[in-house]
C-alpha cells in the first residue's frame, strides 16, 4: 500500500532549464550526508561542495558536544554564575530549543547533556565501552540536578546564555535539522533552488527536479523484522519547501539484561523512553523544528503525543509497537496533506 502527501503550495511552475541533477555525499557530524542539485554548469560542482564542507563545519565547531573546543563545550565547562557570548547560528539554535523546551512542557529538554553522557550515549562514559554500567538510582538523581532548561537565562542583545553551574547543554536534537536548513539555505544564496538535502536521514527539498517532478522521499520506517507483523504503507512525500525529521527508538540503542534502552531519553524521568513508540516523523516547513519536535513527540508518547501535535497543527505521524507487529496514527495537520 502507498500513501501520497502533497503540500498545498507546490506550485507548478516550469522545471529548471537546461540544467542536470548532481548528487554529492560526504560524512559529518558523526553521519553521513547527500545533496542533490540542480545546475546549469557542471564546473559550479567544485564550488558548491567547498560551500556545503563550510557550512558543515560550521554547525560542528558551534554546537557539537563532542568537539572540546566547540562554542556548545566552551559553554558546558564555563565557570558558575558566567556569561557565554554564542555566535550567531549557535545562539539562534539554542533560542529556538528554549522555546520548543517551554511549547512542549519540558519533553524535548536541551539540557539533557548530562543525562545522555550518564546512559551512555554522549562523548563520555558510552555503553559500547568497558565498564559501562546502568546508572544508579543516586548518580541519576544527581544528573538531574543539573538538568531544566528553565535554568538558562539568554541575553539576545549580546547573544549572551547564562551558565548557573553545572549545565550540560546538548544540542543533538536540533542541530542536524538546523544543518539542514542551512546547506538548504546556502544553496539558495548561490540561485541554486532546487535541490534535496540530506543529512542522518533528516531532508529538506526545494524547487523541482527537471523533469517537473518535485523531490519525491519515502518516509523512513521503523526495522519490520518482528515475525509476522504486517508491513506499513508506503508514505510517499513531495517535499517541495517541505522537511522531514524522524525520531525512532531504533536507530540507537543498547541491550542490558533483556531490556532495550533507546537513546531518547525523557528528561521529566532522566530515563530512556519505554512506552514502545517506534517512531514519529514530523514534516515542518524547518528541519530544524521537525528534528526538535520529533523528538518531543517521541518522548510524550502516543497519546499525549498526537494530542500535542492536533493542538499544534503539526504533520506527524507516529508507529506504535504492539503484540502483532506495528501500527500507525496520524495527526490531523498529516492526514490533510494526503
Amino acid at each position: 500500500m502507498r500513501r501520497v502527501l502533497v503540500p498545498a503550495r507546490l506550485s507548478h511552475r516550469d522545471p529548471p532549464f537546461g540544467g542536470e541533477v548532481h548528487a554529492l555525499e560526504g560524512r559529518s557530524m558523526g553521519t553521513t550526508w547527500s545533496v542533490k542539485v540542480v545546475l546549469p554548469d557542471p564546473a559550479m560542482l567544485a564550488g558548491v561542495r567547498a560551500g556545503i564542507d563550510d557550512g558543515l563545519a560550521l554547525v560542528v565547531r558551534q554546537m557539537s558536544t563532542w568537539e572540546p573546543d566547540s562554542d556548545l563545550s566552551r559553554f558546558n565547562h564555563a565557570a558558575p554564575g558566567s556569561w557565554c557570548r554564542l555566535p550567531g547560528e549557535c545562539f539562534h539554535v539554542l533560542q529556538q530549543a528554549l522555546q520548543t523546551a517551554r511549547d512542549s512542557g519540558g519533553a524535548y529538554d536541551p539540557t539533557t547533556g548530562t543525562l545522555v553522557n550518564l546512559w551512555g550515549f554522549g562523548p563520555t562514559g558510552r555503553h559500547g565501552e568497558t565498564g559501562f554500567r546502568i546508572p544508579t538510582a543516586s548518580k541519576l538523581e544527581e544528573a538531574r540536578r543539573h538538568t531544566g532548561w528553565q535554568r538558562i537565562t539568554l541575553d539576545p542583545v549580546s547573544q549572551r546564555a547564562f551558565q548557573p553551574g553545572g549545565i550540560c547543554l546538548d544540542l543533538s536534537a536540533i542541530a542536524k535539522g538546523y544543518a539542514v536548513d542551512h546547506v538548504s539555505r546556502s544553496l539558495l544564496l548561490r540561485g541554486l533552488a532546487d535541490h534535496l538535502v540530506e543529512i542522518g536521514g533528516e531532508l529538506m527539498g526545494s524547487g523541482l527536479k527537471p523533469d517537473g517532478q518535485p523531490w519525491w522521499v519515502s518516509l523512513e520506517q521503523p526495522l519490520s523484522h518482528v515475525a509476522g507483523a504486517p508491513g506499513l504503507p508506503d508514505n510517499l512525500v513531495a517535499l517541495h519547501g517541505l522537511a522531514v525529521a524522524t525520531s525512532g527508538d531504533y536507530r540507537r540503542f543498547f541491550t542490558h539484561e533483556g531490556s532495550a534502552h533507546p537513546h531518547t531519553i525523557d528528561p521529566r524521568t532522566g530515563r530512556p523512553i519505554t512506552h514502545g513508540l517506534a517512531s514519529v516523523c514530523v514534516l515542518h516547513a524547518q528541519c530544524m523544528l521537525a528534528d526538535a519536535q520529533s523528538t518531543a513527540l517521541s518522548v510524550m508518547g502516543l497519546d499525549e503525543g498526537l494530542a500535542w501535535a492536533n493542538q499544534h497543527g503539526v504533520a506527524a505521524l507516529f508507529v506504535q509497537r504492539v503484540n502483532s507487529g506495528f501500527e500507525e496514527r496520524m495527526s490531523n495537520a498529516f492526514a490533510a496533506l494526503l
